[in-house]
Parts: C-alpha cells; structure tokens; sequence
C-alpha cells in the first residue's frame, strides 16, 4: 500500500523532509517505524527513541502497535506540551 509519511519539529529536521510516500506492507506502526529506519542513517537516528516520537494515523492519535489498516497518512511528531 502507498502511504504519505509526514515528519514535524526535530523529525522533519533530522530526516531531511516533511513528507514522503512510501510503498509498505507493513501490518502495523511498529513494522512501518522497522521498515523506515531500515531506509538509511536519517532515518535510523530520527527513529532511534521510540519513546520520544508520538503518531497519528489519518490525523488521530495511535499507538505504535496500532495496525496501519486503510490509514492513507502516518505522521511522526515530538510529545506535545500545552500551557
């Protein structure tokens, strides 16, 4: 499946790009997080603390378990802050 990858704050930096499409067959987050990081050093390094990037499928918030299913967007973000 094709899917728009989208990277915010320090992932879009350190990757090098805002968004791709990729071609996955990953089942799930996690397998497509697997997949990217396998993809070059840019991407390993921005991947490489889980617990420091949070997704979304579709524009809602999911787990890194979470199955990709017919999601057209993955989007990569820092924790948010609010005040």
């Amino acid at each position: 499946m094709a899917l728009d990858v989208l990277y915010f704050a320090w992932l879009r930096e350190r990757i090098g790009q805002p968004r791709e499409r990729i071609e996955t067959d990953a089942a799930t987050v996690r397998e497509l997080v697997a997949q990217l990081a396998a993809m070059d050093e840019w991407h390993a390094a921005a991947l490489s603390d889980l617990s420091a990037v949070r997704v979304a499928l579709d524009q809602e918030l999911a787990d890194l378990d979470a199955p990709l299913g017919a999601a057209r967007e993955v989007a990569f973000f820092p924790p948010m802050t609010g005040g």
